[in-house]
């Protein structure tokens, strides 16, 4: 039976357990119930202790009282280290968030160790019992070792922070927020409603992808949503689009920082494929703030009049092609020769010869930043500017680093006229401000026109010198008589020179 010094013991301990249990309760209001539970058990070990010992002598070596008797010192041990533990973490500790699996193997070291103890009491040989199963032993871990490896996987994972509890995570493809770390496995709860259980071992083994964390920050998770958009639009125009909507709009558990952008992602068969890269705040969100952008880019599509393709199958004939050929050559022609009405340079010629002059162009697209044409660059074409804007600059360049702005040219305009009528080399570089579409005019499609009418000659000289001096009064900061004698003096050498460019007679 047990010995008086042992109860008292016990309920020494247990007595102290009741009052860490008291301060638990206090520190952490969560656990109230939990501590009660173990006094319970505490006070029920006690008082087993106490019914054991009244029984008479002639039960003491029964095997069935020595049973009941450590039954009785494992529930007060059990109760005691419970608290102790619960009073570490989860009152102490509490704001340090240390990992729950750390309490449960602090538990199961300290029950072998309460074991080992009692059996020593008991007059138990433990030296031997440890040499003799030494095979029975290893037979056992090699039986075990995925659960030992598990264990130690979920010790290895929370002690280096690699998964916390909240975060979300990808493995092999299952997207989801971790709710439960324990010894053998992470419960990951997904948003379709269902909860993976994932062994530790192999979130040790495998990629785990932590959504939504850099270090230790918690930030929004990047997503790409893409649509597509038919080729007749220019992909500089449907990203400005796309981005300026999402811009403006307030979207739920979209971040306002890093902003949402619109990205060209590849060129289809039949259509542009386009992204949306946006920071989404609420991983469990995910499909649903998707389908929200998406249905933000549909409206922002229709109200710019952006084709989305549908797969469809149309049957041409060669008459057919050739009839759409023909219209749409029709319409480009009419809107350069509209373009070339308007602009000084070509008034002097009649509705004809622009229209042969029309001809001629080559369709030239760029975009901000391009460089059409550069400073000392040799050529004989120049450029008609149909839409969009650029700058005109002087330097920029090794030799001359300093960048001198000389204008800002709309359509419809035109520049490199020099290049065109002698030959020059560029004497100043032109870039893209924004979209631009320019006609390419070589001054092989414009020598018919000056050999059948060579009096333009000098009514295109004119308009040549006179934006000639307005770029040098930038550069000098002439008075406006002094650049109109400068105009007026080269006006005569431009024609000379464009004379002998194309080899006509004086």
């Amino acid at each position: 039976m047990p010995a008086p010094d042992l109860i008292l013991n016990a309920a020494l301990f247990a007595a102290a357990g009741m009052v860490f249990a008291l301060i638990t309760a206090r520190l952490a209001p969560g656990r109230r119930w939990a501590m009660l539970y173990m006094s319970f058990v505490m006070v029920a070990g006690v008082l087993g202790l106490f019914v054991l010992s009244q029984l008479g002598r002639e039960y003491e070596r029964m095997m069935i009282a020595i049973v009941l008797r450590e039954l009785a010192l494992l529930m007060v041990a059990l109760g005691i280290a419970l608290v102790m533990l619960n009073f570490l973490f989860q009152a102490l500790l509490a704001r340090a968030a240390v990992p729950r699996i750390l309490a449960d193997v602090l538990l199961v070291l300290l029950l072998i160790g309460f074991a080992l103890y009692r059996m020593n009491v008991a007059g138990v040989n433990l030296a031997s019992i440890i040499t003799t199963s030494a095979v029975i032993t290893g037979v056992i871990a090699f039986s075990l070792q995925e659960t030992l490896g598990n264990l130690w996987g979920g010790i290895a994972l929370q002690l280096d922070n690699t998964c916390r509890m909240g975060e979300w995570i990808r493995v092999d493809g299952v997207i989801g927020q971790i709710v439960g770390i324990r010894w053998r496995c992470v419960a990951v709860a997904t948003p379709n409603g269902e909860t993976v259980i994932i062994p530790n071992a192999h979130l040790i083994k495998h990629q785990v992808t932590v959504l939504g964390r850099r270090g230790d920050l918690r930030i929004p998770w990047r997503r790409r949503v893409e649509f597509r958009v038919a080729y007749d639009v220019a992909p500089s125009k449907v990203i400005a689009a796309v981005e300026a909507s999402l811009a403006r709009a307030e979207l739920p558990n979209v971040a306002a920082e890093p902003v949402a952008r619109c990205t060209c992602v590849q060129f289809a068969d039949n259509s542009i494929t386009y992204g949306v890269l946006y920071w989404l705040t609420d991983p469990a969100a995910d499909q649903v703030t998707d389908s929200l952008i998406l249905a933000h880019v549909f409206a922002t599509l229709s109200r710019h009049d952006m084709e989305i393709p549908l797969p469809r199958r149309v049957l041409y004939t060669p008459r057919t092609l050739d009839a759409k050929r023909d219209a749409n050559a029709g319409r480009e022609l009419t809107t350069r020769v509209d373009v070339l009405a308007q602009l000084p340079l070509f008034t002097t010629l009649t509705d004809g010869e622009r229209r042969a002059l029309a001809a001629e162009l080559h369709e030239m697209s760029y975009l901000a930043g391009d460089i059409v044409s550069r400073e000392g660059d040799v050529s004989d074409s120049m450029y008609i500017l149909a839409r969009g804007s650029v700058d005109v600059y002087r330097g920029g360049t090794a030799q001359e680093p300093h960048r001198t702005s000389l204008a800002e040219l709309s359509a419809p305009g035109y520049f490199g006229e020099m290049g065109l009528l002698t030959g020059q080399a560029r004497t100043a570089s032109i870039m893209a401000r924004n979209d631009v579409l320019c006609y390419r005019l070589e001054s092989s499609g414009f020598d018919a026109i000056l050999r059948a009418r060579p009096e333009v000659v000098g009514a295109i000289s004119q308009t040549v010198a006179e934006r000639q001096a307005a770029n040098d009064a930038t550069l000098k900061a002439l008075s406006d008589e002094a650049r109109a004698r400068q105009a007026s003096g080269r006006a005569a050498d431009l024609v000379r020179r464009i004379q002998a460019f194309f080899g006509l007679s004086s």
